[in-house]
This record gives structure tokens, sequence and C-alpha cells, in this order.
């Protein structure tokens, strides 16, 4: 792990791995890079990139009303120049999801591949649209409020992590135990940042959506969820990939928003196969 200066920033961040770059970007607003490390077996034959966006996990130098679509975007266009990539694949988990989206719209000529998991082009999906599923799928009134409130910013900061404690099994459709164990040490490591969700949610992410945009995307484009994704589910999913031109779509029975967690070997059997596939070289 090393703090990188991006932009006047430093940003934390971490590369293992050998082969072709694909950078990772973290779902939140208010996560870091832990959520996703299920997926470092990926190093044996890629350069994995994670890092902490700006105002998330242990990133320093930003105010959180700093968090905009532009520099998000800028500091991972940034940090690509800075470790000597010319081009790289791109995965967004949830918001990272739209980090990538925005990514590939505004640097085309600089991601090879974009690679989408439990994620959307339209964030009142999660902030309207979630809350009714999980009432559709007999959660208590209790739950679906405290999700509705959580996904749109509508809570204090000491709230977030008993939040998303209670919202467990709403997120997580299936883990085995030893899952379960790897999912714990995981979240003893990350450093959630309350500030980063409750800005987001009220502010830049209010009303967002690239659906009418998708159609500009050319890269390869992987499109990849759980089928009991509660934010994004399996119809968005169809969605999603349907608008944009060179598209796969793969639905991961029993898992829910965070597929690589839940189902690890799928997920990476997959994730493996796209790049493999799409011409990376890393096959």
């Amino acid at each position: 792990m090393t703090k990188m200066s991006i932009r006047g920033i430093l940003l934390n961040v971490k590369v293992i791995g050998s082969g072709y770059p694909l950078v990772l970007m973290h779902g939140g607003p208010g996560a870091d890079l832990y959520t996703l490390m299920s997926l470092k077996p990926l190093a044996d034959q890629f350069t994995l990139v994670f890092y902490d966006q700006r105002c998330n996990g242990r990133s320093e130098g930003a105010d959180v009303t700093t968090m905009t679509w532009e520099n998000l975007t800028a500091d991972a266009d940034a940090l690509r120049e800075k470790l000597g990539f010319e081009k790289w694949a791109v995965l967004g988990h949830s918001f990272g999801g739209y980090v990538a989206l925005e990514y590939a719209l505004r640097y085309p000529d600089r991601l090879s591949h974009l690679l989408l998991v439990d994620t959307g082009g339209d964030n009142r999906l999660a902030q309207e649209n979630a809350p009714q599923v999980l009432a559709q799928r007999g959660f208590s009134p209790e739950i679906v409020n405290l999700a509705r409130r959580l996904l749109n910013g509508q809570i204090e900061p000491h709230e977030m992590f008993p939040a998303l404690m209670k919202l467990g099994k709403a997120y997580t459709y299936h883990v085995s135990p030893r899952q379960m164990l790897h999912m714990m040490i995981t979240g003893l490591q990350t450093k959630i940042r309350p500030e980063a969700l409750i800005y987001g949610e009220t502010h830049f992410l209010k009303g967002w959506s690239v659906m009418d945009r998708l159609n500009e995307i050319k890269a390869p484009t992987l499109v990849m969820a759980g089928r009991h994704d509660f934010q994004f589910p399996p119809e968005h999913q169809e969605e999603l990939a349907a608008g944009i031109p060179n598209s796969r779509l793969v639905i991961i029975d029993r898992a829910g928003h965070n597929v690589h967690d839940e189902q690890p070997a799928e997920t990476q059997r997959v994730l493996r196969d796209f790049l493999a596939t799409a011409n990376t070289g890393g096959a």
C-alpha cells in the first residue's frame, strides 16, 4: 500500500501482480479498495491496480465537495498515466461502476475494456426502486426504510456502519462460512467514510443517469451481477447491456450485490474469460 500524489491529493494505491493492467474502482461512496480484495487471485494473470478514490478510504487531501465526476475520472486517468499505462481495462463495482461508466465516456481512448459489476446507469434505481424491491421480497418495513434512508444519504455519520450490518441479508444472498470469515477480516481493514456517502447521495449522485449515452461506449463491455441484487436487479442489467453496443451480459446465480464475495470462483472465471476473449493479451 502506498500514497501517491495525484492532482494535488494523496490517493491510497495498491498495485499487485503482472500482466495486462486492470484498475478496480470500489463501491460506496464511502468504501475503499479492501471491498474488492476477493479479486486478488487475478494478480496471477493481470496487474491489478486497487485504489481508494478521493474522499474515500485512506486517500487524503481533498474536501468532500470536490467529489465530482470531473475529478473522480481525472484522478483515475492521472493515476493511469503516473503508472505508465497507455491503456488499461477498467472494472467498477456499484458506485465504482458509475465512475467507470463516466470514465469510459470521458476518456474513451484510455480504456481497452469496461467491466461493470453489480452496478447501473441510473442512480434513481438505487434511491427509489431498491427499497421497493426489498419490500416485494418480504423484508420488514424497518429494513426497507433503513435502505431508503441509506441510499438517499439521509443518515447521520455514526449510523452508517450499523446500517450496513443490519442490511447484510439484503446485500448478500449467500456466503459460505469461509467466505464470511474473509468478508469479516476484510471488513476490519476497511475504512468507512460516511461523509462521502452522505455528500454523494445528496449532491452529485442525485438524479445521475447515463442511460441515454450508453451507445457512445465503444469498448468491449462485460455487464455482470448477482441474480438477487436488490439495487440493480437483472431486468436493469439487461437494459444496461442492451444499451452498450459491444457488451456481454452475465447473471450469476446465488449472489446478490457483492457477487465477487458471494461467488468468487465463478466471478473470477467470468472475468478471466471475458478479458482473454477480448484480446487483452492476458490469456
